[in-house]
């Protein structure tokens, strides 16, 4: 039996001590939201996660807190200038200065030349009052996230750097990060993140016609065949804009190009003049197979070469700039990697310490190297209902199971026991019995599809909801008043 009840959401591990902190804060966080269930068995090659960087979206809530809201721990705010009101709350100089020396020092260690102070302000601000207004949506309609999730997800995090609390505790001081302002950040993200997820993504279906249009066009079109780096800017068109506010995005989105006519650094422009999330990390969009890009960006860049910039490009939404950075085939036919394993779980349970669990596992590990039978041991100590077949979860391909479980078998080589670790599921062993390719059959060939489908109708309906609750809400900018 697959591990079907495993099956979850997830990016790959961030190594903290590769990128340092700063520039760490834009990515370890998408580990930490893994929580909910998906369905199993999710196609090789398709994203496991329900919150995508996609162009056409103004802001997402991922977990990055250099664009996250002001912390008011202890419901105290320190009395500051006033630079914006956002319906019953406030952002003040102080904690929009404070983000931004974070994103400066961030660009900085990037090696991006830093955009004019005022724009790169402005820029940030909006974000910070998109993030709140979503944090506030979220508390107005019950979406907490306690302490305990908390703690739970912060763990997470250092796990995935492979630092210890402590040692992540002063990685974050030494980077000009407090532990309360960062606890803060991140409920605040993991809240954003379980807003979308309630209001968008149970709310997409995908119909079989439309899996069967997909393949058709997939199969009609050789750049399926291709993936490409990209990197893009967004200048973004509030909802009903007036013909006037329209023209002066236009006219945005044209400066944003000429500068890059001129020989500015693609990074420093987006930071600039990008309403995108990815914005302040060059725009860069990373690898994307052709199926996973609007088709406005597939029709600019099958005419560009590598370092080029396309023209300005209009989407219901606003207007892009795209760069296509890289582009390499996919010719052969796609395969995804098979693991088959076997493991022994001890499930999370009030009566089982986390202590009592490691050390329970770690006996047993030790009596499987020293000669016992795994299948025997699983049978008999094993919560998982694979203990009848002495722990075999026979094949399992990318995305069967939660990240945490995947990364450790995924690791092993073949016959290798792993040490005791933890999932969302309680505390296990596995080892690796053997691995295979195997081609895409039918079925996983229409998941992919779906999925495909999926995030992008996800996406259109996340942009209209954000749009539509930022007009709800009541914001008043004060940045230029100094009084």
């Amino acid at each position: 039996m697959k591990l079907s009840a495993f099956a979850a959401n997830s990016t790959g591990p961030t190594n903290i001590r590769q990128l340092g902190l700063s520039a760490l804060l834009s990515t370890l966080c998408a580990v930490a939201i893994a929580q909910s269930p998906v369905a199993p068995s999710a196609p090789s090659g398709a994203s496991r996660s329900p919150i995508v960087d996609n162009p056409l979206i103004p802001a997402t809530p991922r977990l990055d807190t250099r664009l996250s809201t002001p912390s008011r721990t202890g419901g105290v705010v320190q009395l500051d200038r006033i630079v914006a009101v956002v319906n019953n709350e406030v952002i003040t100089a102080a904690e929009l200065a404070e983000q931004m020396n974070i994103v400066s020092r961030n660009l900085q260690k990037q090696g991006t030349p830093l955009p004019p102070q005022d724009a790169l302000q402005k820029q940030l601000l909006e974000r910070m009052i998109n993030d709140l207004i979503q944090v506030q949506e979220a508390k107005e309609t019950g979406i907490r996230v306690d302490d305990n999730t908390l703690d739970k997800t912060l763990q997470r995090i250092a796990d995935e750097n492979s630092v210890s609390m402590t040692e992540f505790r002063r990685l974050l001081e030494q980077d000009g990060i407090t532990w309360a302002k960062f606890r803060e950040d991140i409920r605040n993200q993991v809240v954003m993140s379980r807003l979308r997820e309630r209001e968008i993504e149970g709310s997409i279906s995908v119909t079989e016609a439309e899996v069967d249009t997909q393949l058709a066009l997939e199969a009609r079109e050789a750049t399926t065949n291709q993936e490409f780096r990209l990197a893009h800017i967004l200048v973004l068109v509030p909802e009903q804009a007036t013909s006037q506010q329209v023209e002066t995005r236009r006219r945005r989105a044209m400066q944003a190009l000429s500068e890059l006519r001129k020989g500015a650094e693609f990074a420093q422009v987006s930071a600039q003049f990008s309403d995108a999330p990815d914005a302040l990390q060059g725009g860069s969009l990373g690898w994307r197979e052709a199926n996973r890009l609007p088709s406005i960006f597939v029709e600019a860049i099958n005419t560009l070469k590598p370092g080029e910039v396309s023209d300005i490009l209009k989407s219901p939404n606003g207007f892009h700039i795209v760069k296509l950075l890289d582009r390499r085939g996919k010719n052969a036919v796609p395969t995804v990697q098979q693991t088959r394993a076997r493991h022994i779980l001890l499930k999370n349970n009030p009566a089982l310490t986390e202590e009592e669990a490691r050390t329970r596992l770690t006996r047993l590990r030790e009596r499987i190297i020293g000669g016992a039978d795994f299948a025997e041991l699983a049978k008999v100590h094993s919560d998982d209902p694979s203990n009848a077949k002495g722990g075999d979860l026979g094949w399992i391909s990318p995305g069967d199971t939660v990240p945490e479980f995947e990364r450790v078998m995924n690791q092993l080589r073949d016959n290798e026991l792993s040490q005791p670790f933890q999932s969302p599921f309680g505390w296990h062993i596995v080892q690796v019995m053997e691995r295979r390719s195997e081609g895409l059959s039918e079925e996983r060939r229409r998941a992919v599809a779906r999925n495909a489908i999926r995030l992008r109708k996800a996406d259109e309906a996340y942009t209209d909801w954000l749009r539509q609750t930022r007009d709800r809400a009541f914001v008043e900018l004060r940045l230029e008043d100094k009084g």
